[in-house]
């Protein structure tokens, strides 16, 4: 096929995206005028029937959490399946030169994490009352780390995210959502089906399980996202000889 031709193929294919992109744009309800009948019963059943003031929680870890336990395991599976292959990549490694940053830098960088993991431990609490859960407070306590690297240094960062103890969250994480749904199998119910007292709405003992399930994905979700970026970060700060000679 001519240059030409592949141009102008593109160029019709992608016509034909964006006509389609913008007729499904077209096509969705105005703001405000919802009209899915399974999130109108979820709103009027959820909080009475869970003790959880945030629906979207009752809903990803109780009403369906075995797709929420499929999404966590390919999250799992997808980083497991990058720190496979550039661990093996990384045979005779030869450090790079670090950066260095100024003391300002460094002073204003430890304030944000510290106020950085409050958030995200907040989030995560906070999950099944207010916006957020563990899937959100996880990536905020993954970014913490991240900022010490930032605004530190390489050898401060992996200090702090030992390999070892990461892969054993990220682990932790994983295994204990199931855990959770093997313990309500243990009570004669059915996987993952909510178990012990709802508790008193919106106070942090309440939902049954659900919180279980929330802390179960903070751990994955931000172990995961630490050990995604120590593996890529690994592959800039320490090079293989080949690559760096």
């Amino acid at each position: 096929m001519s240059r030409g031709a592949r141009t102008g193929l593109f160029a019709v294919s992608a016509a034909g995206l964006t006509a389609l992109l913008l007729w499904a744009v077209a096509g969705l309800p105005d703001f405000g005028h919802y009209r899915g009948p399974y999130g109108k019963v979820l709103n009027s059943v959820a909080v009475g029937e869970r003790h959880t003031t945030n629906v979207v929680a009752a809903v990803v870890f109780d009403y369906r959490g075995v797709d929420t336990m499929g999404e966590e395991f390919i999250l799992f599976g997808s980083v497991m399946g990058v720190a496979l292959l550039l661990r093996h990549s990384r045979r005779e490694r030869r450090r790079l030169p670090e950066r260095v940053q100024s003391d300002a830098v460094r002073l204003a960088g430890i304030g944000f994490v510290a106020s950085l993991l409050v958030l995200g431990l907040y989030v995560v609490a906070h999950g099944y009352l207010t916006p957020g859960g563990g899937f959100q407070g996880g990536v905020i306590l993954a970014s913490a780390f991240v900022l010490v690297y930032l605004a530190g240094d390489y050898h401060s960062y992996r200090a702090l995210t030992p390999t070892p103890a990461v892969d054993f969250v990220e682990g932790a994480g994983a295994g204990g959502y199931v855990v959770v749904g093997i313990v309500s199998l243990l009570l004669g119910s059915a996987f993952l089906h909510n178990f012990g007292p709802l508790g008193t709405t919106r106070t942090l003992a309440s939902g049954g399980s659900i919180p279980f399930l929330n802390v179960a994905s903070a751990l994955e979700v931000s172990a995961a996202f630490v050990l995604l970026f120590s593996e890529f970060l690994d592959e800039l700060v320490v090079r293989p000889k080949a690559r760096s000679e």
